[in-house]
């Protein structure tokens, strides 16, 4: 598996039982010290509260309203435990997900990458040699004398390829292994070779078997019709000879498996009267190297790439086919998301607190819904487009909480306040026009909460709520 796959370093995760135990620890902790001050400031207001009823009434009207203050105080912690506890346990709940859905999203890409993952047949191009004795004079000692001895050496030469016809038919199977995409190939090339000397020479014809591959067979070069043999095994250079400005014609014929891909590899050579003609009898077959071929035909199921220099050209890189993958997309969407969701909930519940009167269980539900849409887009998306998932489970979403109001206008401010707090801003987090939309948001709850409460145009009774 690639190291990639493995989640995001570092965040937490509840599936890991290490971390569960050292967060239940610190919670128990800081649940402990709160606990303490909370106890500690009542026991102290009751000790300041004891020890001056019978001072001026100045100083008790002071610890009257600390007092008052403190009530609140106790009257509101339930509210603020409960948002504190929605949200630590967001945290964690959106933090595991995110962890869960990156490790899938780097799954996905990882077999789709193995799927035409592997070495790639290649194909060279032949080479014509001949030899040449070159004489050359080089200087030694004899009898305590310097001498210059010439000799000659044999030096290679070799010879442009006079013409090439190939025609390649390629298909795509699986691997009964691990059942990757290789490639079944079936090549015949035509190469001419005119000798341009002025003598008659011995030459060698030069042709390797494709690099690459898994299986290789009827592997077969022929000179005007006649089928030349490999004097030594593994050797692939044929001998032949040619008069000069005499023409002789070779034939290349073999099918091979392997690959995701097939190239031909020009090997530096100058490539004259050059046609290749690749068939590719499967779907989403393109071109590599980034040398565009001149002509590029549908036929059938496949598509037919051809190649054509019709006078010398070199080609550094070598080129031909393979099957492309299409790029994936919007890969780190949802664990952005599930990352602020936390702090999305409270932009969420915050607008409904300013918007109609709550109490502990539509806070409880509220939440609830809230992590549940969640929950349910993380695995929709990888079954359906994100954003189709959100533009289904939205109208849930409201429709759930028109069941926080007691009446039509508090249920109305409910959906007001979810669309302008909570839907578009997830909305903004998976489409392309993030900080637009999330600025349009911020626009749209301002706007609500001032008409809400300085201008008084939507006016909510207290003792409208159940």
């Amino acid at each position: 598996m690639y190291p990639s796959s493995q989640g995001v370093p570092g965040l937490p995760d509840l599936t890991h039982p290490n971390e569960l135990i050292e967060f239940g620890s610190k919670l128990i902790s800081v649940s402990q010290q709160f606990a303490l001050l909370v106890a500690v400031l009542g026991i102290a207001l009751a000790l300041l509260s004891f020890s001056l009823r019978r001072t001026k009434l100045e100083q008790n009207h002071w610890v009257g309203k600390w007092i008052d203050r403190y009530d609140l105080l106790l009257q509101k912690l339930p509210h603020g435990l409960l948002v504190l506890t929605l949200v630590v346990g967001g945290f964690f709940l959106s933090s595991t997900l995110a962890n869960r859905y990156h490790h899938w999203e780097q799954a996905r890409v990882a077999t789709v990458a193995a799927s035409v993952a592997g070495d790639r047949l290649e194909q060279a191009a032949p080479q014509v040699r001949y030899v040449i004795q070159e004489p050359y004079t080089y200087d030694t000692q004899l009898e305590g004398k310097i001498v210059s001895v010439q000799k000659t050496r044999d030096i290679n030469r070799f010879l442009t390829v006079a013409g090439s016809q190939i025609d390649v038919k390629i298909d795509q199977i699986k691997d009964v292994q691990d059942s990757r995409a290789v490639y079944r190939v079936n090549l015949q090339a035509d190469y001419k070779v005119v000798n341009p000397l002025k003598e008659a020479e011995d030459f060698f014809f030069e042709i390797s078997p494709p690099n690459g591959y898994l299986l290789l067979q009827n592997f077969k070069v022929d000179q005007d019709g006649t089928r030349l043999v490999p004097v030594n095994p593994g050797d692939y250079g044929f001998p032949f000879r040619l008069e000069a400005g005499q023409q002789s014609n070779f034939r290349v014929t073999y099918q091979a498996q392997g690959g995701p891909r097939w190239v031909y590899d020009a090997t530096g050579q100058l490539l004259s009267n050059f046609r290749l003609t690749a068939l590719a009898n499967f779907p989403n077959a393109d071109f590599a190297s980034g040398i565009v071929p001149t002509q590029r035909k549908e036929e059938g199921g496949g598509t037919r790439f051809t190649w054509v220099f019709d006078d010398n050209v070199s080609v550094r890189n070598p080129f031909g086919l393979f099957t492309s993958t299409g790029p994936i997309r919007n890969t780190g969407i949802l664990p952005r998301l599930l990352l602020l969701a936390p702090a999305l909930f409270l932009w969420w519940i915050l607008m409904l607190y300013l918007s109609l009167p709550l109490n502990l269980r539509d806070v409880a539900i509220a939440g609830a819904i809230f992590f549940a849409c969640l929950l349910s887009l993380t695995y929709l998306s990888r079954v359906i487009d994100v954003q189709l998932a959100w533009a289904a489970l939205s109208p849930v979403m409201l429709i759930l909480v028109w069941g926080l109001g007691s009446n039509l206008r508090a249920s109305l401010a409910a959906v007001i306040a979810t669309i302008a707090g909570g839907i578009v801003p997830i909305l903004g987090l998976i489409i392309p026009y993030s900080g637009l939309t999330l600025s349009l948001a911020g626009l749209l709850c301002v706007v609500w909460l001032a008409v809400r409460h300085w201008y008084g145009w939507y006016r909510i009774e207290q003792d409208t709520k159940r």
